[in-house]
């Protein structure tokens, strides 16, 4: 028991947090204390990545395989994380502005962590769903904060009741599996579900599973929440939403597909590839029409998904490889990018119109030139780093056989580039508007945006080995996994 309890320490460790300074938080100053358990929060998930990613080496199960530490799960918490701890810091002030920073946000937030770290690390469907309701619980919280806002509420109704509907289909799934498996460890699972051999009630199970996950990556036709829960919650929640869940999601979906299915590659190959072709297209296509800047990163978090499911569906440790590093490209994207959206405001109210950015590069020349490089390399424009994301999870398909998926992704991206221009050319060509965005005075939105940008572009130039250092770790991730 005390080797079982070494290895799930951070979670353990999360855990008490969370309640020790929800307790506290009552008892004491509530609201008040919110801005320091932020602070607080944010540098204890950068406390426990950086642990995680120093220590800790092979495979490492616990609780009779239960829960697995390896290589794929410590490259996937690391990166939840940095992302997490980088959303909290970057929605303190704008929750402060607007009255909605309560004690529970940090907590809520912090729960929510510690169920992405338990899926990334299940082996076990007993295991995964519980790390996946303790996350959906508290985003569907979050997600409903501002409650004086209608449209929060209807987020925060909608991604409930749609949650529980994948989360039935998840759990009637893992029932069939489990009923005819005889066990419910995958690494029992796995010896039924062998390649040719795969029962009538085996299919089903996993077609209902991969559906229940492709809801939480928000994977068509699994996405209709999406559009509506990005612009109805509050900004910061947007951005959480937009980075930390999305890799515990995909993390989940590899580690149930070669941990409990990978004997049976070609028997859900297929249904993922027609999975991300569905996501890229609809995605690329649905936010060309958008005026608001959040429902156009909904549907560019779904079209990028679809991206990242490429690399699932070749099967292949190559292909495992590049999506966590797409994972790792993306979220950084993602983080500059809501960092940009954050600090978009008239007269101290948020704006989300697309429209406002009429000529912001007169205003704002070095914040527009740092979107416009995001902006880039989120359409896959070489040779930012966003170019190479892509490319990598488009070689794993065409190196597994399955170049009509490599040619798809092409054809989408070259669609999806469309409305990411359309706001760089409204920063630098649009109609000057009379009623302005504010002047940013966030020097941390200010300090996120530009760091993201000039990552995404020194990175390609490989600095001090960051860009070998990311490709080896994700290789070792998905060697663990795979192999």
């Amino acid at each position: 028991m005390s080797a079982d309890l070494n290895i799930i320490l951070p979670e353990i460790i999360l855990s008490l947090y969370a309640l020790i300074a929800l307790v506290g938080a009552v008892y004491t100053g509530k609201d008040n204390l919110a801005p320091m358990l932020v602070w607080v929060t944010s540098g204890v998930f950068v406390v426990m990545a950086i642990w995680i990613g120093t220590s800790g080496d092979g495979s490492l199960p616990a609780f009779y395989g239960m829960f697995q530490n390896d290589a794929f799960a410590r490259f996937a918490k690391v990166l939840i994380l940095i992302s997490a701890a980088a959303v909290l810091v970057m929605s303190e002030g704008y929750m402060a502005r607007r009255d909605l920073l309560r004690f529970e946000y940090p907590m809520l937030v912090t729960l929510a962590v510690v169920g992405m770290m338990v899926m990334v690390s299940a082996g076990d469907l007993m295991s995964l769903y519980m790390g996946l309701e303790l996350q959906s619980l508290a985003l569907y919280v979050v997600a409903s904060l501002r409650r004086d806002s209608v449209k929060s509420t209807e987020a925060g109704l909608k991604y409930f009741v749609l949650g529980a509907l994948s989360s039935g289909l998840l759990l009637y799934g893992a029932s069939l599996v489990y009923g005819f498996a005889g066990t419910t460890l995958f690494s029992g699972i796995i010896l039924a579900a062998t390649e040719g051999h795969l029962t009538v009630g085996l299919l089903i199970g996993l077609v209902l599973m991969i559906s229940g996950m492709a809801f939480k990556v928000s994977a068509v036709p699994f996405h209709m929440w999406t559009p509506d829960v990005y612009q109805g919650s509050p900004t910061p929640v947007t951005a959480f939403f937009a980075t930390a869940p999305k890799v515990a999601a995909m993390g989940l979906f590899a580690r149930v597909m070669f941990d409990a299915f990978g004997g049976a590659i070609a028997d859900w190959s297929q249904v993922i590839a027609l999975l991300a072709v569905l996501s890229m297209f609809l995605g690329s296509f649905a936010a060309i029409g958008q005026t608001d800047i959040k429902r156009l990163m909904a549907y560019s978090s779904i079209a990028h998904m679809g991206y990242a499911l490429i690399g699932l569906a070749a099967g292949t440790q190559l292909g495992v490889q590049n999506m966590l590093i797409y994972m790792a490209i993306y979220v950084t994207m993602n983080v500059g990018t809501f960092a940009f959206i954050l600090s978009m405001e008239r007269d101290g109210q948020p704006v989300t119109e697309v429209g406002a950015l009429g000529m912001y590069s007169k205003k704002s020349p070095g914040r527009a030139l740092a979107m416009l490089v995001l902006l880039f390399s989120l359409a896959g424009v070489p040779p930012l780093l966003g170019f190479f994301a892509k490319y990598g999870v488009m070689l794993a398909a065409v190196d597994a056989g399955m170049v009509w998926l490599a040619v798809a992704g092409v054809i989408a991206s070259v669609i999806g580039a469309y409305y990411y221009l359309r706001i760089v050319f409204l920063m630098y060509f649009g109609d000057e508007r009379e009623d302005a965005l504010d002047k940013p005075s966030s020097s941390v939105l200010s300090g996120f945006l530009a760091v993201s940008a000039l990552v995404i572009v020194v990175a390609v130039f490989n600095p001090l080995g960051l860009t070998v250092h990311l490709q080896d770790s994700a290789e070792a991730a998905a060697v663990s996994l795979v192999n």
